[in-house]
């Protein structure tokens, strides 16, 4: 009864959590960002609209900043595991080329989430500094490889210096998917470490 005397509503039973996996959190945290954009958006609304408590969330990532990357670390230790199965007979920007274009390889059901994400990644300045932490563990596997190959450690000049430039074209090949719509990402990043395979090498006219 309520304090009026009038009987109280029956509350809702607790049924299954709307978003009780990694990629149905993200699904519904990514319409959010959509529609009320990602500063706007809050822990709170996320857990709310997917019908989980905040310590749920917390399982699954670290902070909302988390949440945008995804399972970043399971995909760096795939990217690790790439370059440690490359055939030893291909040269070293053959094997990175490679590499990032099967890092950057998703079925067509989550080609749109991927593009969203990458959107928010370079688009949104708070997420900045979390995507230069990320961007470095990134170049690093990249540095690895070429230094397990030459016998250089990771942090010389030579590796560090590829795993900069790889990055650098791998971000420029995302900023050109991202203006166009119609655009493959595979062809962006294949031409984009073709360039700094071949050394910049202008492309003949058509």
């Amino acid at each position: 009864m309520t304090a009026g005397g009038q009987p109280e509503a029956p509350r809702p039973r607790s049924g299954r959590p709307l978003a009780t996996s990694r990629a149905k959190l993200e699904a519904v945290a990514f319409q959010l960002f959509a529609a009320n954009g990602f500063d706007e958006t809050s822990i709170d609304d996320i857990t709310s609209a997917a019908g989980i408590g905040r310590r749920t969330f917390f399982r699954y990532y670290g902070s909302k900043n988390d949440l945008v990357w995804g399972d970043f670390d399971g995909e760096l230790v795939r990217f690790r595991a790439w370059f440690a199965g490359a055939r030893p007979d291909l040269p070293p920007m053959e094997c990175i080329r490679r590499a990032v274009i099967e890092f950057n390889h998703y079925p067509p059901d989550q080609a749109t989430q991927h593009r969203e994400r990458m959107a928010l990644i370079l688009g949104v300045p708070s997420l900045r500094a979390n995507s230069t932490l990320r961007f470095a563990q990134w170049r690093n596997v990249v540095a690895e490889f070429v230094g397990t190959r030459l016998g250089l450690p990771p942090d010389n000049l030579y590796p560090a210096v590829i795993g900069h430039c790889a990055l650098g074209a791998a971000l420029a090949a995302y900023e050109a998917w991202l203006r166009d719509d119609k655009a493959e990402l595979s062809t962006l990043l294949d031409s984009a470490l073709a360039l700094l395979t071949n050394g910049f090498v202008e492309p003949a006219p058509a």
